[in-house]
């Protein structure tokens, strides 16, 4: 079996990161896997650009924004049967499609040769526009009327309810089965106009092998941390990101006691950690964004609780990272993060947007080291029994195959 991965990027970004891991797993069962990716960073043979005119590309963008249809100026899309990846495949995968590089009205064509998975990393795959909705459910009617359309990816004019129609329509003359990471985005997805096609709950993997609990003292040696410092992690791609929440964090550091502000480092890891260091009181070290997975452990590893305040998410690949380096969590309770963060087990979670709860969260757990270890040890347990690459890896052959038959 030869398979085709669609994505915006190889190895960087969230949806990059998690199909180049699956990308990688695959091969350990038997599998020829393939990239293709709008951002090529990595140097492998079995990884390639889509070719597209940029330039051009980039003029008609801005023309499909301010119409408010995004993305459907992409008609290189069209030409990926073409590729010698793409011919050479059984079946494709596709992942984010919503980088500004790929035509969603391509799907029809692409899917009438060979069959394929459509991995959905967020909500974007059945609303009118936006990854996330947060509170509006209108994707389930049909759109229109967005009350979020500077949401991510934004649009200069409100055509949600035509995006929302085209894919339908690309949804009705396509081949596809559909996964989700999270059983929540699964479910939402059941609600959508995916419901035609097999859902089925895959959870992206980690390797227990790279991501795994490491010394302590060596690593906050690394990073010039005093041992007697209570030392908290926030990592996200971009910190100064709206959704991931770094004005919720600073207001729950603003609320802890004096005396325990004076014993926390705070690590952030990602760009605009610096301009959180400027917001806050507390000693805060910018490591900038780390794409090295080895790095990214010696951060988990030196810090007691690993902290995700998010106002929406799929199934964070932080918080699978630091389960599987042994640090317990503290997020909110929305969207596929009670998954991961299962209070008393492996972190505790706080009502959602609600600093005030997020902080005394972080007073229960930093002061109670006990709960830590306990929890540590339940962290590294699951991420192995639920979370590993070899696990994932399977499961999609299962779906292959399906597709296949």
């Amino acid at each position: 079996m030869k398979v085709l991965h669609i994505n915006s990027s190889d190895i960087s970004g969230g949806a990059g990161i998690a199909g180049h891991r699956l990308h990688e797993a695959l091969p350990t069962q038997g599998i020829k896997s393939m990239l293709l990716v709008d951002k090529m960073q990595s140097d492998s043979n079995l990884s390639a650009a889509i070719p597209r005119r940029r330039y051009l590309s980039s003029l008609g963008s801005r023309l499909a924004y301010h119409t408010g249809l995004n993305y459907v100026n992409h008609i290189s899309s069209f030409n990926i049967p073409s590729h010698p990846f793409y011919k050479e495949a059984d079946i494709l995968n596709f992942h984010d499609l919503h980088g500004d590089y790929f035509n969603y009205l391509a799907l029809p064509k692409l899917t009438e040769q060979k069959p394929a998975v459509f991995t959905l990393h967020d909500m974007w795959g059945f609303t009118g526009h936006c990854a996330y909705s947060f509170e509006c459910d209108r994707w389930k009617i049909g759109c229109g009327n967005c009350p979020h359309l500077e949401t991510c990816p934004s649009t200069g004019r409100d055509n949600t309810r035509i995006e929302w129609q085209l894919k339908r329509w690309s949804y009705n003359h396509s081949n596809l089965a559909i996964i989700s990471p999270s059983q929540w985005l699964a479910n939402l997805a059941s609600e959508s106009i995916l419901k035609k096609f097999p859902i089925y709950h895959i959870p992206n993997g980690i390797d227990t092998e790279i991501y795994k609990p490491i010394d302590p003292e060596m690593c906050r040696a690394a990073l010039g941390i005093s041992n007697n410092k209570k030392v908290i992690l926030f990592v996200a791609h971009s910190l100064q990101d709206s959704r991931k929440g770094s004005d919720l964090l600073i207001s729950a550091l603003q609320k802890l006691p004096d005396v325990l502000k004076s014993e926390i480092v705070l690590i952030a890891m990602g760009e605009g950690g610096g301009a959180l260091a400027d917001s806050s009181d507390i000693q805060i070290i910018p490591l900038g964004y780390i794409g090295g997975d080895r790095l990214k452990v010696i951060a988990y590893a030196a810090a007691d609780i690993s902290i995700c305040p998010t106002r929406a998410d799929n199934l964070p690949l932080v918080l699978q990272e630091s389960m599987a380096c042994g640090t317990p969590m503290i997020s909110f309770d929305v969207g596929g993060v009670p998954e991961v963060v299962r209070p008393g087990l492996t972190g505790l979670l706080a009502k959602a947007e609600n600093s005030t709860d997020f902080s005394e969260k972080m007073i229960q757990l930093l002061t109670d080291k006990k709960i830590q270890q306990k929890m540590a040890i339940s962290c590294r347990e699951i991420a192995i029994k639920e979370y590993s690459t070899e696990l994932q890896a399977s499961r999609y052959i299962n779906v292959y195959q399906k597709m296949l038959n």
